[in-house]
């Protein structure tokens, strides 16, 4: 009677009773070493699944001896303590390949480093290579062309999501109640391709979940402890879509061509973020981009030159260490949950790759206020600059992003500066968001839309604006405030606003009683010299004194001499200016003029 060693592979995989059922295997003895026993016990103990399947293999191994003329025996030791620690070292198969060894038996393995290892050390063994089974799955009967995922739980009947993204409905698929038993078989059909197919992966394995990869099918598989009863969820999706297939703008085009680097999709489940992940990620590669994927599990679909990479010892973050050696252009973050995936998502993109981040979340503002409070709020236009919001499986929302230093809408003192990241609609470029820091929090405050003027307001500003059309007929008002008002006009015309020493200016606002900041019309929302201020000069004996009105107290002035720039200055209490004359402004403006008249002062505006 021939002896045989039987590895963990080739139980879990069939592999051995294939062999025995086709009469490759006679008349032997089949050694089960204790240690592959042991470790398929404990992960049964564990209530993973490969443990159960292991099992049941070698129950089957015992029914089938019988018929074939094998006799099936347990042998060697119990695994000690190390031995279990070492496991992953390949201390438990440095046991099974003493046990052929000592029992001068053939080692049948389908690892290829065991096989290897045998051979190394002049053991005969025999390698079967895992076979994909042509049987059809089970759970493959549940689905048709208008199937996106099936639920299937004990002690109910199964269900189905039918339609498309954004316009599906939960329907009953036939009136069994499915049963545990039957559950279980279509688990074990899935973990058996699962640890045989190149296609199939198993991307999670905890106690009482799994989660495996099978082609195009997301399958989650759960059970007791973690969920009251056995449940499997499959998904599958049933349409895969290029940018060319949404309605999207040539300036979103554009966008996405020339500019967006750091794009985050959101929308609630089920809405079609990843279809349109992956139709992004398929439109880079096809622009000659190098593209990967970040996902947990992998069933983005993309095209095959797309690299798709998972968590690298349970951690996206040592993922991350090896996509930089790969210098990828564009990566697909996909489901961006966690705080460190959040914190990976930022370090990537602060590295100068192109990041395209899946979030879940009802509006596109929800998506944005995610990533607040997990990296710094300067930083974020940095990070974002494009927020598209899917809804129903079409784009529905693009918002983008800009870090500036200005008053806040709604304030109206110039001393309130401060970094504002003001949110846009894409489409128009409205802004309707700005977030700052308002104390010690910071704050997304929508921004609203101006109305029609009426009353007072619709008065004075024409009463104004028909002022300035003396000088620029297209002149543009804004009131700031019930005492200072904004006009933007031509540039070429504001010499002759302002006037010498800004003689006529000061005309003007004794005239109408308000403060007015004249700016040109094509300023880019930058300070602005503004109104040349009348200035007393006088000296203390630590410092220099340009005293103002006291109307321009807490403004900001830029001092010139000769029309050079000296530099900036924050208007103090009772409207002066001290500078001392220790400081190496104040020996600049020693040097640089020999009288006041040598001096301006203008009004900075923001």
């Amino acid at each position: 009677m021939s002896k045989i060693v039987a590895d963990t592979s080739v139980i879990i995989n069939s592999q051995l009773i294939s062999q025995i059922e086709s009469g490759s295997i006679r008349n032997s003895e089949i050694i089960i070493p204790q240690a592959v026993f042991d470790e398929l016990q404990s992960q049964a103990s564990s209530k993973k699944e490969q443990g159960f399947v292991g099992l049941e293999k070698i129950r089957k191994l015992k029914e089938l001896s019988g018929s074939f003329g094998l006799e099936i025996v347990l042998k060697g030791s119990h695994p000690s303590t190390d031995d279990i620690k070492l496991a992953g070292t390949g201390r438990i198969d440095a046991l099974i390949v003493d046990m052929a060894k000592q029992n001068n038996a053939i080692l049948y393995t389908s690892d290829n480093v065991q096989h290897l290892v045998a051979l190394a050390e002049g053991i005969e063994t025999v390698y079967l290579k895992s076979i994909i089974k042509n049987e059809s799955l089970e759970f493959l009967k549940f689905f048709d062309a208008e199937t996106m995922s099936i639920h299937l739980k004990e002690n109910q009947c199964p269900l189905a999501k039918k339609g498309k993204p954004g316009n599906f409905s939960l329907t009953k698929i036939n009136d069994d109640v499915l049963s545990r038993d039957y559950l279980e078989l279509i688990s074990s059909q899935i973990l058996d391709v699962a640890n045989v197919s190149d296609s199939s992966t198993i991307e999670i394995s905890k106690t009482g979940a799994s989660v495996i990869q099978y082609g195009d099918y997301r399958i989650a598989i759960t059970h007791p402890p973690f969920s009251e009863s056995f449940e499997i969820t499959i998904v599958h999706p049933i349409i895969k879509l290029s940018l060319e297939d949404y309605e999207i703008s040539e300036e979103l085009m554009k966008r996405f061509t020339d500019r967006a680097e750091g794009i985050i999709i959101s929308g609630p489940p089920g809405s079609g973020k990843s279809t349109l992940a992956s139709g992004l990620a398929n439109f880079y590669h096809n622009k000659g981009k190098i593209v990967k994927t970040f996902e947990s599990p992998r069933d983005l679909q993309v095209d095959p030159g797309v690299t798709q990479y998972g968590k690298l010892d349970g951690s996206f973050d040592n993922t991350a260490d090896i996509l930089l050696l790969v210098r990828p252009d564009y990566t697909v973050f996909d489901e961006v949950r966690r705080r460190e995936d959040f914190r990976t998502f930022a370090d990537l993109r602060l590295t100068g790759v192109g990041m395209v981040g899946v979030v879940h979340a009802n509006s596109p503002l929800d998506a944005i206020q995610r990533f607040i409070g997990k990296i710094e709020l300067g930083i974020i236009p940095n990070i974002l600059d494009t927020v598209v919001f899917v809804k129903d499986g079409r784009i529905d929302k693009v918002y983008d992003l800009e870090l500036k230093v200005k008053v806040p809408s709604g304030m109206t003192e110039s001393d309130l500066a401060r970094p504002v990241i003001e949110i846009r609609n894409f489409e128009d470029n409205v802004l309707e968001h700005e977030i700052y820091t308002f104390g010690e929090e910071n704050v997304i405050v929508p921004v609203s839309k101006r109305t029609k003027k009426v009353g007072i307001e619709k008065l004075a500003e024409d009463k104004i604006r028909e002022t300035f059309k003396r000088y620029d007929s297209q002149a543009e008002v804004e009131i700031l405030s019930d005492n200072r008002v904004k006009v933007l006009v031509n540039e070429k015309y504001i010499p002759s606003i302002i006037g010498k020493g800004g003689s006529n200016i000061n005309e003007i606002e004794k005239f109408l009683e308000v403060h007015i900041d004249v700016v040109p019309k094509d300023s880019d929302h930058l300070p602005q010299v503004t109104n040349d201020l009348s200035f007393t000069f006088s000296e203390s004996k630590t410092s220099l004194l340009l005293t103002v009105n006291r109307d321009y107290t807490s403004m900001h002035a830029d001092i010139y001499v000769n029309e050079k720039y000296v530099t900036s200055v924050r208007i103090g209490k009772k409207g002066q200016i001290k500078i001392p004359k220790r400081s190496d402004v104040a020996r600049n403006l020693m040097h640089l003029a020999s009288s006041q008249n040598d001096i301006q002062l203008f009004l900075k505006d923001f």
